[in-house]
């Protein structure tokens, strides 16, 4: 794995050892950056973070912030060791349950213009109507929400879908947030919003 684009280009990305993680391919991860655009300036949240590939892919291209939450503790040492060797600044890793995160999170008034959602393929019946619940309060104001299923499953969630693509086994569905909701502005936050920069990939 590599990260493909950015001020990182071409650095090498270490993935967790075993079977319980399945990291984003280069191509489905070049992919998903191709859908979402510019993500200059913009505040992201990495789900079920696994090697952290596609939060760092985010940070690389410019984004100001990345938290990635992860509970297998082999994961979250795989994405510190990673934010390490490409020394980024901008990011937190959050070592714990991912519903439980996002649920603290949406309570405390978080908000993102990017959330990026990879749970484990078998898992995504069970935890979808959670999901549904917690994760569009977490949009800011034209945020985006990617979610990667198996090629088969269309995820399912109370927001306008942009577009769903697959690329081999794998889907990617872009969800946004509604006209008119959220905030551009987190509480206490200065940041710029996703569009606010602009330059391409």
């Amino acid at each position: 794995m590599r990260v493909i684009a950015g001020s990182r280009k071409g650095h090498k990305l270490v993935a967790p050892r075993g079977l319980d993680t399945r990291p984003t391919s280069d191509r489905v991860r070049e992919n998903v950056f191709n859908l979402v655009g510019p993500v200059d300036g913009a505040r992201v949240l990495d789900l079920f973070a696994g090697s952290g590939a596609l939060g760092i892919e985010a940070l690389s291209r410019g984004a100001a912030g990345a938290v990635f939450v992860e509970r297998d503790p082999e994961a979250v040492w795989t994405i510190e060791r990673n934010l390490d060797r490409l020394r980024l600044s901008g990011a937190r890793v959050v070592h714990g349950d991912v519903l439980r995160t996002i649920a603290q999170e949406a309570t405390a008034g978080a908000k993102y213009d990017l959330v990026l959602v990879d749970p484990p393929y078998g898992m995504l019946t069970e935890i979808q109507p959670r999901l549904a619940r917690h994760l569009p309060p977490l949009l800011a104001a034209d945020g985006l929400l990617v979610v990667e299923t198996d090629a088969r499953t269309e995820p399912e969630l109370p927001l306008p879908v942009r577009t769903s693509r697959r690329y081999g086994q794998t889907r990617v569905t872009l969800f946004e947030a509604p006209s008119g909701v959220g905030s551009t502005e987190p509480p206490g936050s200065g940041g710029a919003g996703m569009y606010g920069a602009g330059a391409g990939n």
